[in-house]
């Protein structure tokens, strides 16, 4: 994709008086190859591709439920958690060349101006073991009510635990993409 980027304020409050305004358009790669939206390794919270590091050591499982905590409405329709499955969790989703964007990027992101990059903050050797473990297949079971069934809210919609014990820290890393 592109990003449109004004060159200053007064392009920007020109444009929205309606004047016309040529726009710069600049590119979103950042030095990221491939599509950054299509790669389950970049697609969670900044944050989550530290946690790793936090499990006590020893951990093997970790057992996730999602739930509505309420709202407006005592009931929620469950329904969505198959097409981001579908899109973004089954077949061999995790590759070599996304890994490496991934890290890329993450190298970027993490960098401190003083004390540069610190090499285990991104878990590439756990994400190389999916590659090489599953045929870069996701060990994660999931289980869902059935799309479409209204569920009264403070219930478990659906429930996900990592199926490789190498892989605990997964979990939670998908947490992100599915609690759209």
């Amino acid at each position: 994709g592109k990003l449109l980027v004004d060159d200053n304020f007064s392009t920007i409050r020109k444009r929205s008086d309606g004047e016309a305004q040529p726009v710069q358009k600049v590119s979103t790669a950042c030095g990221i190859s491939g599509d950054p939206l299509n790669n389950i390794v970049m697609l969670t919270d900044s944050y989550k591709v530290t946690h790793h590091l936090q499990y006590p050591p020893g951990t093997t499982k970790v057992y996730s439920y999602f739930e509505s905590r309420g709202g407006a409405y005592e009931d929620v329709v469950f329904f969505g958690l198959q097409y981001y499955l579908k899109k973004y969790m089954v077949g061999n989703v995790v590759t070599k060349e996304k890994l490496d964007a991934a890290e890329a990027y993450f190298k970027v992101h993490f960098c401190h101006p003083v004390w540069g990059y610190d090499e285990k903050l991104f878990n590439r050797a756990s994400w190389e073991h999916i590659i090489t473990a599953h045929g870069g297949r996701l060990p994660i079971e999931i289980k869902a009510v059935p799309e479409g069934t209204v569920v009264p809210y403070k219930n478990v919609l659906f429930t996900m635990e990592n199926t490789d014990d190498k892989c605990f820290w997964l979990t939670n890393y998908l947490e992100t993409l599915l609690v759209q």
